[in-house]
């Protein structure tokens, strides 16, 4: 059976309206990216399943395929206020490639269990056989968790 899918949890002591404020904001995804890949945002705090934003990236930060700086947009997919969160990329590969990121936020007691995912069961077989999934690993998603407590747990102890 082939992984398709990627996920990681962490127990964050914050709460998962404070914790949905940066997942929501184009500026916290650059702000909590582990991978090195995200520069910088534009848009405004998604609300919806629909919603869009664009993301300035430099895939060699990866140093694995030559893209240098690119952009794309992020499509919001999932969207249940302080409970989840997820999104596709498009945009240099003129579309989808059907690779989902996400959040489920669980509130436990004076904090939240974080699920970070990554899933690309989606992406079509032309991208499967290419061999480039998972984009990001694990530990960057583990990674990416870290960053995200730091920067809640941070902003609660100094409110």
């Amino acid at each position: 059976m082939t992984i398709e899918r990627l996920e990681v949890q962490r127990t964050i002591e914050a709460s998962p309206p404070a914790i949905f404020a940066v997942l929501r904001s184009p500026r916290g995804h650059v702000s909590i990216d582990s991978s090195g890949m995200l520069l910088s945002a534009e848009g405004t705090d998604v609300t919806a399943v629909g919603d869009t934003f664009i993301v300035h990236m430099d895939r060699e930060a990866l140093n694995d395929y030559p893209m240098g700086k690119y952009d794309v947009t992020i499509t919001i997919t999932a969207f249940e206020e302080n409970h989840e969160i997820a999104w596709n990329v498009s945009g240099v590969f003129r579309g989808t490639m059907g690779h989902v990121y996400g959040y489920t936020l669980d509130p436990v007691e004076n904090s939240t269990t974080v699920t970070s995912y990554y899933d690309w069961s989606e992406v079509g077989q032309e991208w499967k056989d290419a061999d480039i999934f998972p984009v990001i690993p694990e530990s960057a998603l583990r990674a990416t968790l870290g960053i995200l407590a730091r920067t809640v747990e941070t902003s609660a102890s100094s409110n």
